[in-house]
C-alpha cells in the first residue's frame, strides 16, 4: 500500500501521514495512562457511542487449520461489548460489588508497533477513508493482592473516528497471544 492518495483523491488504504501517526500514538499513550490510573470513566469518553469491543478466544490448530484458530463472531469470546456494557462494568467497579477488583488491580499498559492507515471502505463496511485503521501490539502487566501477577500480550486492531472532541475508538478487536489464561479473572481492559 502506498502513502499517497490515488488520482481520484481517495485515501482508502493509504498510510497516514506523520502528524496523524503521531496523534494516534499520543492518543494511545493517553488511553494507557487512564487505564493504569484507574480512571475508567474518563477512558469511556475515548470510546464512540457505537463501539464494538471484541476479544475472541483462540485455540491451538495445525498449520493447515490456522484460519480456524480464532473464534468467529457469535462464538466464544472473552469480551463482546458495547460502550453501554463497558459503562455497566465500570459502574460495578465503582460500587464496591466487583469482588475481583476489590482491592483494585495495578496495571501497566505498554503499547507499541503502531501502524496507521486510512480505512478502505471496500474492506470495512460502514466506514470512510476519513476513519483510521490502526494495528498495535500490547503488553499488559497486572498485579493484584500480594501474589497475583498476570502478563497479557497480544495485538489490537482498531478503527478510530475523528470527532469534534478528538479521536474516538469505534471498533476494537483484541487478540491475545495465549489461548489459555492463567489469570483467576479477566477484569482488565485492553
Amino acid at each position: 500500500m502506498s502513502t499517497t492518495t490515488d488520482p481520484t483523491g481517495s485515501r482508502a488504504g493509504t498510510r497516514a501521514d506523520r502528524d496523524t501517526h503521531f496523534e494516534v500514538e499520543q492518543f494511545y499513550f493517553e488511553e494507557a495512562a487512564l487505564l493504569d490510573d484507574g480512571r475508567y470513566a474518563d477512558w469511556l469518553d475515548l470510546l464512540a457511542e457505537d463501539l464494538d469491543y471484541w476479544m475472541p478466544t483462540r485455540t491451538n490448530r495445525l498449520r493447515r487449520q490456522q484460519a480456524l484458530s480464532v473464534a468467529a463472531r457469535g462464538e466464544a469470546a472473552f469480551y463482546d461489548e458495547t460502550k453501554e456494557s463497558l459503562a455497566w462494568r465500570i459502574r460495578r467497579f465503582d460500587s464496591g460489588m466487583a469482588w475481583a477488583e476489590d482491592p483494585p488491580s495495578r496495571t501497566r499498559h505498554l503499547i507499541t508497533n503502531v501502524m496507521v492507515r486510512h480505512v478502505d471502505p471496500a474492506e470495512q463496511e460502514g466506514f470512510t477513508d476519513g476513519d483510521l485503521w490502526v494495528r498495535s501490539a500490547f503488553l499488559v502487566y497486572r498485579n493484584r493482592l500480594e501474589r497475583e501477577e498476570n502478563v497479557f500480550a497480544g495485538g489490537r486492531t482498531d478503527i478510530l473516528r475523528r470527532t469534534t472532541d478528538g479521536l474516538r475508538i469505534t471498533r476494537r478487536t483484541i487478540l491475545l497471544d495465549q489461548n489459555i489464561l492463567q489469570a483467576k479473572n479477566i477484569s482488565t481492559f485492553f
